[in-house]
């Protein structure tokens, strides 16, 4: 995902005080263990997260909580027509466990 410039402050505050309803639809959706990393230089971000077995993330996109949220934070990203953030996949090339 890829932050606009001058927004750093702002969008750790944002997630510093993420909505409770959004962190409990993270959680029943089966997302655990997520973080979001910053390249101050790049304005990159990098989400790192866990999925349960039977996880349901793909529904989120259709969760009015999840549209709000990305409604809420399309001034500091990248983001689609739709406000959901432009995500990059980026291909595995190394894993040691």
């Amino acid at each position: 995902m890829q932050l606009k410039p001058g927004v750093i402050d702002e969008y750790r505050r944002r997630h510093d005080a993420i909505w409770p309803e959004l962190s409990q639809l993270l959680t029943d959706s089966g997302i655990h263990d997520y973080s979001i990393f910053l390249d101050e230089q790049t304005l990159a971000l990098f989400a790192v997260l866990k999925l349960a077995d039977d996880n349901r993330r793909d529904a989120l996109p259709d969760h009015p909580v999840m549209k709000r949220w990305w409604d809420y934070m399309a001034p500091l990203m990248e983001v689609q027509a739709d406000n959901r953030p432009v995500e990059t996949p980026l291909p595995l090339i190394f894993h040691h466990d």
